[in-house]
């Protein structure tokens, strides 16, 4: 499998688009699309298996155990993130992203938590 391969399946695993996260990383629309035919470079391999918690060494395809370290979230501390704190980085429903209403629903239940 092919870094490229590798991105997609990620990418697609979150219910995000090569796109999104190309614009997420700061890259090009089109970045991802390059690397079929050109080898990114280091510092951008960090960044990706940083973006997607998984090692340089398995997008590179010489390690099969993706995920590095998961995220481990407490609820009640991402309860009081601001509004536009990126939830999708660190936690999800059934590998897709929650909705706006889950987070609220969320907020609301964990909210008090941290007051105490």
């Amino acid at each position: 499998m092919t870094i490229f391969e590798r991105v997609k399946e990620l990418s697609e695993k979150q219910g995000k688009s090569l796109q999104r996260v190309s614009e997420d990383l700061g890259f090009s629309s089109n970045y991802f699309y390059r690397m079929k035919k050109q080898q990114p470079t280091a510092e951008k391999l960090k960044l990706i298996a940083d973006y997607f918690n998984v090692s340089v060494d398995y997008l590179l395809g010489r390690d099969e155990a993706k995920p590095v370290n998961e995220p481990i979230v407490d609820i009640a501390e991402l309860a009081n993130k601001p509004k536009d704190f990126d939830w999708d980085k660190v936690l999800s429903a059934g590998g897709k992203p929650i909705t706006e209403q889950d987070k609220e629903i969320i907020r609301r239940l964990f909210a008090d938590k941290l007051a105490d």
